[in-house]
């Protein structure tokens, strides 16, 4: 039998929690979570090149495919579902493959992680090129479904990243870019729903917000693209217009409506005194950058004006 990795190993400071309090249970498990930051710290490095390379891609019209199995593909689709709203960006362009289905978010198929030919099938489905990226999340590092996902991918000459909670394994052996965050042996043994599910989801949230935020999709730290789909979020929407340009709320609710609620433009107009056109001209010029939206603007237009 091969040597367990560290996610699959028994944990020795947890072996009598059968006989523990509930107190002592959730301080432990609350003691072990503190070591989840710091095994992800130590992927940085590897976590922002895989950024650097994502944005390459998106900017070439790449999409960008997250897979996995179990936990690890609940939560591949918990991230991805929140990028549309937040970011105003295309479904098809951050998708979530999880073994088993939909089906899966909901009920337990563990036998899917098996299923090397069903992700295959799904990624021709898309029509997957080279110009995509495609995302592996195991804890393990040897799932079937997601080895088979990046080994296709590689194949095609896709960008191909790789996330685990184990060091030196199969799947950074074949991706492009290896993020392993080793957590260890979990509170109870092999449930990596724990400490590397936490850890997980901390790398996928910094690899999305990270890569949306190099778009052009925040101005400072406001979510400046976000779908104002409904009451609170238009109401959302003034609030920051007025933070951002200290408009009056009259002038904010003006500049969205003149824009048909597209914040960023009315976010253009409130910060340079620009027209609606004269602010969906310099986004587009610039891929949607607020920021040098209202740089170029004031290059080329505000300060020639008598």
């Amino acid at each position: 039998m091969n040597k367990l990795t560290g996610t699959e190993q028994q944990n020795p400071h947890s072996i009598g929690l059968d006989e523990w309090s509930s107190f002592e249970i959730v301080q432990f498990m609350n003691n072990e979570d503190k070591g989840v930051a710091k095994a992800v710290r130590g992927a940085l490095t590897h976590i922002s090149h895989a950024v650097d390379a994502i944005v390459e891609r998106w900017q070439l019209g790449g999409r960008c495919f997250v897979i996995g199995a179990g936990t690890s593909g609940r939560l591949a689709v918990v991230d991805a579902v929140e990028l549309v709203p937040t970011f105003s960006i295309a479904q098809n362009r951050w998708i979530p493959l999880l073994a088993g289905g939909y089906e899966a978010m909901w009920n337990s198929l563990e036998e899917t992680e098996d299923d090397d030919s069903w992700i295959i099938t799904a990624l021709k489905n898309h029509s997957l090129t080279q110009a995509d990226v495609v995302i592996g999340v195991t804890a393990s590092g040897s799932t079937p479904f997601v080895l088979a996902a990046a080994e296709y991918a590689a194949d095609l000459g896709a960008l191909t990243v790789g996330i685990s909670n184990n060091e030196r394994t199969a799947l950074t052996a074949t991706c492009d870019i290896g993020i392993e965050a080793p957590t260890g042996p979990e509170a109870i043994r092999g449930s990596t729903r724990l400490k590397a599910g936490t850890a997980q989801k901390m790398i996928l949230n910094m690899l999305s917000t990270a890569t949306m935020t190099k778009l052009g999709k925040t101005y400072q730290n406001e979510m400046i693209d976000m779908k104002l789909i409904n009451r609170k979020l238009v109401n959302r929407a003034v609030q920051m217009l007025i933070n951002m340009t200290a408009a009056t709320e009259e002038a904010a609710r003006a500049a969205l409506e003149d824009t048909n609620h597209d914040l960023k433009s009315a976010a253009f107009i409130l910060l340079t005194g620009g027209t609606s056109t004269e602010a969906k001209t310099f986004l587009e010029a610039t891929g949607g950058h607020l920021k040098k939206a209202i740089q170029q603007y004031f290059h080329d237009v505000k300060d020639k004006k008598p």
